[in-house]
């Protein structure tokens, strides 16, 4: 084997003397693919040193070697031992094949090599574990400390390589570690496993995790199952494994120990004390030494409750781990359940689903479309079921307000009225109430939770505001455990979809209960369970998502937002949903200025089209779609009428007009342009472009979701992180104050701007949105989105966005210019002033303790600074919002003075 370590400038005699006289074969293996050319890079090298030697009279072969150049591990694709003996197989053939691949299964063109996938190299000496974990569950931070570990406190070499998609939370991760005698060369996965350790159970109805675990090897789960019990919960595929492998079987319910240990779900070190006690790799008095002080360097810094709690877990674990005996024969009655539900499409069902199993790197060729293109609307069908729990609906006690379905982060939670007819096909579990409000007098109403979707979050829970009267702890939706209701649930949400949604044009959007009956179209996404991004991205999807254009920017929303193998972006029932696209992270102002300034000269160009035709088309019809009022739902459901009867008459005449007007019709129809993104988007990197399209009076609408920290890269500080925070590059607390993109935005005087917190006050949000939308110029929505980042129980994200309110840190204003020209002062303070103070919120959220605990001379120092700050913030916006235009003295509207009242005084 020659390796090529310096290939520029390609030295053509440094290789041909590294090559033995004797050779008459050679494979050239390319990491790249360059279409268009004769062969890839390295190949032509070879190819032409070798040509050149011949052409010069070199002799150092008896006979030229013949050449033959291949592809691998293009995309990350693995390249093991097999493969490099197939490689050396093809060369022994008597016409070995040029070009070839190795990795892919090429059914279209047949370049691939066959690979025996029982050639295997592994030490046998060495311990070889997997681990399957549940994203943010801390299987890989726990797997990381226990390579280090193993690496410093024994003679033993260590390895580790983790596997995971980009989903925010929940995902699968797959950990591969490797400890042995000798050093580890081993780069790629683990071919032959020793020990398999299985995190969530629902896991083995998804994954063929036990293929590769040796006869005898050992095998690892968390269960909820009574150890004497767990045999008959597994399904008939996982026993035979076990029982034809000869598998030593442990369990633990590591979720039991963790709550009972306050670690709610974070099952890490409760596992990883397990996987030492079970493998022997260190004695087990050392090894919880080791894995306590490794607690300690990790943790140290959430405090000292954190640090407990998991000193509590650790020492709980082995009391819980259990080893159960195997049967001699499979008793088990059920199997696997498809990965995906049997009613999705095929290519659901055919490729998204062997993804979804960890089976991507198996799919032949012929499988993936050959443009690249994936359908959307595909998350509904992935049912990650992960949640312990999910919110149970108590139809007497709820007050149909809709606040758990608004701040859902993945549209799990339902709401719809609808005729009691609809109840004749219902299953008998299926709830309903009689639906309150005289506008939906004689329908019924049903709150209805996807169970295989929701994650668990409780965000629901704690926003409800209606109270059990006989049970005070209750409330109209509670966490209930999930597998025991999962069938019936099932069976449940899927009448509920059946159901048609209301009558949008009936629907008053402007309010948080009526929005709510509107369909979602951005739903089950990969966002963290409590996310407090994704009920704003939501709220777009429902209050105009059938004619929504988004160009999102990089980031977290553009992860859950586009991550393959499944989208969350759906379609309604006519086929209609957002079109989203994905810019780079600097650009995406720009690039959303760009949808508009398109759709724009769209309609330009349909509306000279129709003022051309008139005479054929009719001029009242044209003058109608030209003049059409599309500044609610009924105008827009009727120029989507028009415009239908226009595509019928145009596919009757015979012009380059009609043909043309026919391509651009759509455009006729109102298209609501909006620009996603965060923080570090926003006020960072792309603020350069976002303010120059604030500045271009296009109507664009600009949706920022602010988490105050870079969070898709870990929660690096942004302009955006607030005074005393600690993030990365802040580490001892940021030092100025955050930027004011709403003032800077409102200098334009010709910018709609709101500043809202959907946990603060959910009608404002609402209220904001639909005046952003409805604004013919520039707006911009800055929303409060709690994030992990901040260091708080996701649970209470909404009771974090309401104190960030209260102590005036967050004040909550809209800024309309239409009022100027009503003789209305455009800005409107919607936040009364500051109820308590601001240490009592930077206590709320570990990002701010941590300084406290760490340097709390300088915490003391900061959250004065950011108290005095708030305070004369607040005050700056009472006197603006006090103007008004009687008040303005010297007659220019665009200055604001204060009223004759006093600003009030901030507590």
């Amino acid at each position: 084997v020659v390796k090529v370590r310096l290939y520029r400038p390609f030295s053509a005699a440094a290789f041909l003397d590294a090559l033995p006289p004797t050779t008459w074969r050679i494979a050239v293996l390319d990491r790249t693919k360059e279409p268009g050319t004769l062969g890839e890079p390295l190949y032509l090298d070879v190819t032409a040193a070798l040509a050149e030697h011949a052409r010069t009279g070199g002799n150092r072969f008896s006979q030229l070697p013949r050449v033959i150049g291949g592809r691998y591990g293009l995309s990350s694709k693995e390249f093991t031992p097999a493969m490099v003996k197939a490689v050396f197989d093809e060369l022994e053939r008597g016409n070995p094949r040029h070009p070839f691949t190795v990795g892919i299964e090429d059914d279209v063109t047949h370049s691939s090599l066959p690979v025996d996938e029982d050639f295997v190299t592994e030490d046998i000496e060495s311990v070889r574990a997997i681990f399957y974990g549940l994203g943010s569950d801390g299987t890989v931070g726990a797997n990381k400390n226990t390579i280090k570990i193993i690496g410093e406190q024994t003679d033993a070499y260590a390895q580790g390589y983790f596997v995971y998609d980009s989903k925010k939370a929940g995902s699968v991760t797959v950990s591969h570690l490797r400890f042995g005698p000798r050093p580890i060369r081993s780069t790629y996965l683990i071919q032959r496993a020793n020990f398999v350790a299985c995190h969530q159970q629902m896991f083995l109805d998804r994954f063929e995790m036990l293929d590769r675990i040796c006869p005898g090897g050992t095998f690892l789960l968390n269960t909820q199952a009574p150890p004497e019990k767990v045999w008959d919960t597994l399904p008939r595929e996982v026993q035979r494994q076990i029982v034809e492998k000869k598998l030593r079987f442990f369990v633990i319910d590591a979720y039991r120990v963790a709550k009972d240990t306050g670690m709610e779900r974070r099952i890490n070190t409760i596992m990883q004390t397990c996987f030492f006690a079970i493998s022997g790799v260190l004695p087990r008095d050392e090894a919880i030494e080791r894995i306590k002080e490794a607690i300690r360097k990790t943790y140290g810094r959430k405090g000292e409750a954190v640090v407990a709690q998991n000193f509590a877990a650790v020492d709980q674990a082995l009391a819980h781990l259990h080893e159960v005996p195997v049967p001699q024969q499979v008793t088990a009655d059920h199997g696997r359940r498809p990965v995906v539900p049997e009613e999705a499409p095929p290519f659901v069902r055919d490729v998204t689903a062997r993804m979804l199993a960890g089976e991507g790197d198996r799919l032949p060729v012929s499988a993936l479309p050959p443009d690249g293109t994936f359908p959307t609307d595909t998350a509904r069908w992935e049912k990650r079921n992960i949640a312990l729990e999910i919110p149970a609906w108590d139809p007497d006690t709820c007050i149909q307000c809709n606040k758990c379905a608004l701040v859902c982060p993945h549209a799990a939670i339902r709401a719809n009225v609808y005729g009691e007819d609809r109840l004749a096909d219902a299953p008998k579990t299926f709830l309903s109430a009689p639906a309150k409000g005289k506008e939906f007098a004689g329908l019924r109403y049903t709150i209805q939770v996807a169970p295989e979707d929701c994650t668990g979050c409780g965000l629901c829970v704690e926003v409800c505001p209606a109270k059990n009267k006989r049970e005070v702890r209750l409330k109209a939706i509670n966490m209930v455990p999930q597998p025991p209701i999962l069938a019936r649930e099932r069976e449940n949400y899927r009448f509920f979809l059946t159901l048609p949604p209301f009558d949008r044009t009936r629907l008053k959007r402007h309010q948080v209960k009526d929005s709510q009956f509107l369909l979602p179209l951005f739903e089950y996404s990969g966002a963290c369970a409590g996310c407090g991004e994704t009920p704003y991205v939501k709220l777009i999807s429902q209050l105009f998502g059938d004619r929504a254009v988004i160009a999102n920017a990089t980031g977290c929303s553009s992860i859950y937002g586009g991550n393959l193998p499944t989208t969350p972006w759906a379609k309604n029932p006519e086929g209609r949903g957002p079109a989203w696209s994905n810019s780079l992270f600097e650009d995406n102002a720009e690039f959303g200025l760009g949808f508009r300034l398109a759709i724009d000269q769209q309609r330009s160009f349909a509306e000279s089209l129709l003022k051309r035709l008139a005479g054929v088309l009719g001029e009242d019809f044209v003058s109608a779609l030209l003049n059409a009022d599309q500044s609610d739902e009924s105008g827009i459901i009727e120029q989507r009428r028009r415009v239908a009867e226009l595509k019928q008459k145009l596919e009757t005449i015979d012009s380059p007009e009609a043909f043309n007007l026919l391509a651009v019709a759509d455009a006729l129809i109102r298209r609501s342009v909006w620009i996603v993104g965060g923080d570090g988007w926003a006020y960072d990197i792309g603020y350069g472009g976002l303010d120059h399209v604030l500045a271009s009076g296009r109507d664009v609408n600009v949706l920022v979701l602010d988490t105050e920290v870079y969070s898709n890269t870990g929660g690096q500080m942004s302009k955006a992180t607030p005074l005393g925070a600690v993030a990365k590059f802040a580490a001892a607390g940021k030092d100025v104050p955050k930027k004011d993109l709403g003032r800077l935005a409102m200098s334009y005087g010709s910018v709609y701007v709101a500043q809202v917190a959907m946990g603060a006050n959910d009608n404002h949000t609402v209220k904001a949105f639909v005046e952003a939308e409805r604004y013919e110029g520039p707006s911009i929505l800055i929303a409060y989105s709690h994030c992990i980042a901040h260091g708080i129980n996701m649970r209470k994200g909404m009771d974090s966005q309401k104190a960030a309110v209260e102590s005036g840190i967050w004040p909550l204003y809209r800024y309309d210019p239409r009022r100027r020209q009503e003789g209305k002062n455009p800005l409107q303070l919607d936040s009364p002033r500051p109820r308590i103070p601001v240490a009592q919120y930077l206590e709320l959220e570990n990002r701010f303790r941590m300084l406290a605990k760490a340097h709390p001379q300088r915490a003391t120092q900061l959250a004065r600074r950011m108290q005095q700050w708030t305070v004369e913030r607040y005050d700056a916006f009472a006197r603006e919002a006090r103007w008004s235009p009687e008040a303005d003295t010297d007659g220019t509207s665009g200055t604001r003075r204060p009223a004759a009242d006093p600003a009030p005084k901030s507590t």
